[in-house]
């Protein structure tokens, strides 16, 4: 029996999708733009010999129409293509929860972009649930600039910080020591079970723990968690727990999922400690298993912050590792590479992007294959049912068949 490992590397588009106009994001390309600016920065392209090998390459110039400044060769082994979104946002739920199966195919719940994003009457509602009097912030806002703006009066009045973005989601910032991380918990989970008591359909209530003593140096930590509302349907990893086999979660794909379909999970912090855990799973874990990551440096640390040079680094310090992880594979083990949503560096603003992402699957002893362009991320999914012999999901299509052309 199959094993399969998904790296999600988070916000890695590679050029604007078909509906990009009705987002405004035509243009945005996360890897050739950032590529771009990488080489011009730095004086060297993206040195990229293992993901170019895997065709990384050939499948970002078919999507994005241009070739990203990268040093590596056309592809040499391995499943590659590219995949538009069918999902109404650009998020990270829609984008994992279509991957496997289950596309968001109705509105989310949004706060506005005005001086107040919160109504007087939510808030009120808040802390009366909660307790807790008061709140900072109440905007749109970066998570990193507006602990630096409100977090030393945080700490003094012991207000949340509440705040929110393009995406479905209501965030809440608080000092670790100060404010307690149990403390910040609590507070979410009463947040997310008093929006969903109002049907306000909103996607993710996010837990934005950070430390530190003043503005120079506040610091958001690992222990973030994302209480989601549940998928809409059962996705492909209720369906492969249900016919007994295992899905392991790292990082944030428990949370991500609602916890759903989810028989083990593992928490880590940064890049090398999620690529370190996927490894260890790789080692012990049996058959019948996906491993679930997801990357979420990529988009956090570089794409909302806008740093192409970091967000070239972290690729490549991603492409190196990749020879570890296939080290440790089975014959029959595959690996797969793709997104969930673009977050092009260069692009205006701090928000995700309206790209297409890759699709790149890889097994030990595989032939090039070009998977071309793909009409959902359910595909993956499908493709992974398909190789896990389940039966058919209601989105995507399986291109198991194709794989198989050894």
């Amino acid at each position: 029996m199959a094993r399969a490992l998904i790296l999600v590397i988070d916000g890695f588009g590679l050029g604007a999708a078909p509906d990009a106009e009705s987002f405004g994001d035509v243009g945005a390309n996360t890897f050739a733009n950032m590529a771009e600016v990488f080489h011009k920065e730095t004086g060297r392209k993206l040195n990229l010999p293992a993901l170019s090998s895997l065709g990384l390459l050939n499948a970002a110039s078919a999507a994005g129409k241009k070739t990203p400044a990268a040093e590596g060769s056309v592809a040499t082994t391995g499943a590659f293509g590219y995949a538009a979104e069918i999902s109404s946002g650009k998020d990270t739920p829609s984008g994992h929860w279509e991957m496997m199966g289950v596309p968001v195919l109705f509105d989310w719940g949004y706060f506005d972009k005005k001086e107040d994003s919160f109504s007087e009457d939510l808030l009120q509602k808040i802390y009366e649930k909660t307790g807790v009097e008061g709140c900072l912030g109440n905007c749109h806002a970066s998570g990193t600039n507006i602990i630096a703006q409100l977090g030393k009066e945080h700490m003094e009045t012991g207000k949340p910080i509440l705040y929110t973005s393009a995406d479905s989601v209501f965030q809440i910032a608080c000092h670790e020591e100060t404010f307690g991380i149990d403390n910040l918990i609590t507070y979410c989970e009463q947040v997310r079970e008093l929006l969903d008591d109002e049907d306000l359909n909103i996607g993710r209530v996010i837990a934005r723990p950070f430390v530190g003593t003043g503005p120079d140096d506040f610091t958001r930590t690992g222990n973030r968690r994302d209480f989601s509302i549940l998928p809409p349907a059962p996705t492909m990893l209720v369906k492969l727990v249900e016919n007994g086999g295992k899905v392991v979660s790292v990082g944030k794909i428990a949370d991500i999922f609602a916890h759903q379909g989810i028989s083990e999970k593992y928490k880590a912090t940064g890049l090398e400690d999620l690529i370190d855990t996927s490894i260890e799973q790789l080692k012990t874990q049996g058959d019948n298993t996906l491993i679930f990551t997801n990357l979420v440096n990529f988009d956090q640390d570089y794409g909302h912050r806008r740093d192409p040079v970091g967000y070239g680094e972290a690729l490549e310090y991603l492409d190196k590792r990749l020879y570890e992880i296939a080290e440790h594979l089975h014959d029959e083990d595959f690996v797969i590479l793709t997104a969930d949503h673009g977050c092009d560096p260069t692009w205006q603003g701090s928000d995700h992007t309206r790209e297409y992402i890759p699709v790149m699957f890889y097994q030990k002893d595989m032939p090039s294959i070009d998977l071309g362009e793909r009409s959902s991320f359910a595909d993956i999914g499908a493709t992974l049912a398909d190789i896990f012999g389940l039966d058919d999901l209601d989105y995507g299509v399986s291109f198991k068949a194709q794989l198989q052309a050894k």
